[in-house]
């Protein structure tokens, strides 16, 4: 297998994955996430934004920020 050539990506992500993905979650009418961008927020800059989720996935730069914790104390 060997090193990636020039150009290639070290996890092979496809770009249709990606946009199915944020297919599910618009039909799921998504929150916005930590970074507080709403889905509409996230559709005026379609393309670009679905591009730089992929590019970053497919190389290996991507890391999701954590999930917000909850204050709140559990019943039991």
């Amino acid at each position: 297998m060997g090193e990636p050539k020039s150009g290639e990506k070290p996890f092979c992500i496809s770009k249709w994955l990606v946009w199915e993905a944020y297919q599910r979650v618009k039909a799921n009418q998504g929150a916005p996430g930590v970074d507080g961008c709403s889905i509409e927020d996230f559709e005026a800059n379609l393309g670009n934004n679905l591009y730089q989720i992929w590019n970053r996935m497919s190389s290996g730069s991507y890391f999701p920020p954590p999930v917000p914790g909850s204050s709140a104390k559990s019943e039991r």
